[in-house]
């Protein structure tokens, strides 16, 4: 909890500036801490890293995960010298067209395994708790049939109950690997204009069912939910059921349109309401901002925030005076719901 008032800590996804931390770009570093710095003062105590996927340089080779790691742990070190060793770090992980645990060959889910694996790993190194996102099904990553025609409805559906199946051992061997390495694995259902599934949290409650681990357990994202939910009564009781098996891991407060929180369309009191409630955890604000790498992927046709330090400034909002107003946004209706109790 908040050091300043007895609200949640409050992280912020660096989805605002990027979707790749750069770790062995020093000059990046450089970006990163003075970011980190100047959110700090609006109030946020940690942030989410994108962690990006890695490339082995031959196909058919395996990724340098060492060199990963050492990467990530310098980053850390880095910031920790810049007097940042207080903040807080989880992680966005996905599973990738080539790591996914739910493909049908053996051999490419245990690639995924031990992709997966390095990824807790890199967590661990940034002293991150949390790893959270896409990691079942590749994000995304949307099936067709041999002759590239696109599966839908009840097709779609019955596809990916095998591939759940066929994705649960990886991700029970998963968690007991990151219960190792102190980390939670909280896997994102996300809406289905942007990946085939999890869509829904009843979709991932019923894949939980077959892994033993409770280390793997669920992040809720208000966006995804608002869109693909089930609804506020039923969410209660899918909020309740989570938090009684120990896998209510993360919290994401995002709009629909992923912009602006202070201006958005956010049901906050159905949304937070049993949410707080059950948990105690970090609140992520996610903002997606219209930076190259979705502007095309979530169709952005709105302005982007420009971000100090990197663009030219112009007269519309940058990515501070957004993220500020988020954090207020969202800590003015955290204790409007906690001054009700």
């Amino acid at each position: 909890m908040s050091n300043a008032s007895s609200l949640p800590d409050i992280y912020l996804s660096f989805f605002m500036f990027t979707t790749d931390m750069k770790p062995d770009d020093l000059e990046y570093r450089q970006i990163v801490v003075a970011h980190i710095k100047k959110l700090k003062t609006y109030g946020y105590s940690g942030f989410e890293f994108p962690i990006a996927p890695s490339f082995a340089p031959d196909y058919g080779q395996t990724p340098d995960y060492a060199k990963d790691l050492e990467n990530y742990t310098n980053l850390r070190h880095y910031l920790d010298s810049e007097g940042l060793a207080d903040v807080a770090i989880a992680t966005n992980v996905g599973a990738t067209r080539t790591f996914d645990p739910s493909a049908p060959y053996p051999q490419q889910r245990q690639a995924a395994l031990e992709y997966l694996k390095s990824r807790v790993d890199i967590t661990a190194a940034l002293r991150g708790e949390i790893m959270m996102g896409p990691i079942v099904i590749p994000y995304g990553v949307f099936p067709t049939t041999d002759f590239n025609e696109p599966i839908w409805s009840d097709q779609l559906q019955e596809q990916l109950a095998i591939r759940y199946q066929t994705a649960q051992p990886i991700l029970n061997e998963l968690g007991h690997y990151a219960e190792g390495k102190k980390v939670k694995l909280a896997i994102e259902p996300i809406t289905h204009w942007e990946t085939p599934g999890p869509n829904k949290l009843s979709q991932l409650i019923e894949f939980l069912k077959g892994v033993e681990s409770k280390q793997v357990g669920v992040v809720i994202d208000s966006a995804h939910e608002t869109l693909d939910g089930d609804g506020p009564e039923i969410f209660k009781t899918q909020v309740a059921y989570l938090a009684e098996q120990e896998r209510l891991h993360y919290i994401q407060v995002s709009p629909p349109d992923r912009g602006a929180v202070h201006t958005s369309w956010l049901p906050w009191q159905p949304f937070l309401e049993p949410i707080l409630q059950v948990y105690q955890g970090p609140i992520a604000v996610e903002i997606f901002n219209a930076i190259p790498a979705f502007i095309n992927s979530l169709r952005l046709s709105r302005r982007k925030f420009w971000i100090p330090g990197e663009d030219k400034p112009n007269p519309y909002p940058s990515a501070y005076d957004i993220a500020d107003k988020a954090i207020h946004a969202t800590q003015q209706e955290l204790q409007q719901i906690l001054n009700a109790k």
